[in-house]
């Protein structure tokens, strides 16, 4: 006579966590598969080498005496505010498509850890627009200095002055972008995103002077106002009655901005719904 046992009904296993690399590794995918990506970085990247090419040449015909550097050559304000509007709202457009076209719901099914993929994203943004900045800034200085050369008016990278703009040049990309990443988080609208991201990065700080103090103090807070200041090598303007941004200001208002909206976008997509 045989005896029957009970089994157990077995659940089955939970689904391990997504690990962060995991994460990174969806989010390139994503960024790589926008098609629009490649083409708007690599068009980006010569209208900005070649607005320092034209204002080089433009410039070639004044140069005299002794060689110094010449940010507005290397780096003319025209190529930046345009590196500038295409890394912000590029930056938006990694988020906002998501939740135009729903996938932003299949994401937080499969990863319910929301803050986690928000992080995720600004660090695949981070890195790429890194290195989109290094090869724009790069190649600006080299290309203006290759003409100036000509003029026995071209610097080297050692030169004073020139490796700070450098690196603010290129850091110019990647903030920007984490800042419209950050707004596309809180907006969740194309169209309001990368208007708000245009007003702040670029028409805010029009409206500011530093002919007083909390003018001066706003503008000083503003991304494309630490830019000018980190590229600029010399002197105060006088018309700034001492109002001036500082270098260690400037450099913060570079990691407080990325770090803010992307700290408030983490906040708030835990917080809300989808």
């Amino acid at each position: 006579m045989t005896t029957l046992t009970s089994v157990p009904p077995t659940t089955p296993a939970a689904a391990p966590p997504a690990r962060f690399r995991d994460l990174l590794a969806a989010e390139w995918i994503k960024m790589r598969s926008l098609r629009f990506t490649p083409w708007a970085i690599a068009l980006t990247v010569l209208f900005v080498v070649g607005s320092a090419a034209v204002a080089t040449l433009t410039d070639k015909a004044t140069v005299s005496g002794p060689a110094e550097f010449r940010p507005f050559d290397a780096y003319p304000a025209t190529g930046y505010w345009t590196l500038m509007l295409v890394a912000g709202s590029m930056g938006a457009l990694t988020v906002v498509s998501e939740y135009s076209s729903g996938l932003i719901r299949t994401t937080t099914m499969a990863v319910p850890a929301r803050g986690s993929v928000v992080l995720a994203k600004a660090a695949v943004t981070a890195a790429l627009w890194t290195a989109v900045g290094t090869a724009a800034s790069t190649g600006s200085f080299l290309v203006s200095q290759a003409i100036l050369n000509g003029h026995h008016a071209g610097v080297p990278i050692t030169h004073p002055g020139v490796f700070r703009a450098l690196a603010a040049s290129a850091s110019l990309a990647p903030v920007c972008a984490l800042v419209g990443l950050g707004l596309g988080v809180l907006l969740r609208h194309a169209a309001a995103t990368i208007t708000t991201s245009v007003f702040a990065l670029l028409m805010l700080p029009t409206m500011f002077s530093e002919s007083n103090r909390w003018s001066a103090d706003v503008k000083h807070a503003l991304v494309s106002a630490a830019w000018n200041r980190l590229v600029q090598t010399w002197g105060p303007d006088p018309a700034s009655l001492g109002y001036t941004a500082t270098i260690p200001g400037s450099w913060s208002a570079y990691i407080l901005w990325p770090l803010i909206t992307v700290a408030l976008a983490v906040l708030v997509v835990k917080r809300r719904d989808v």
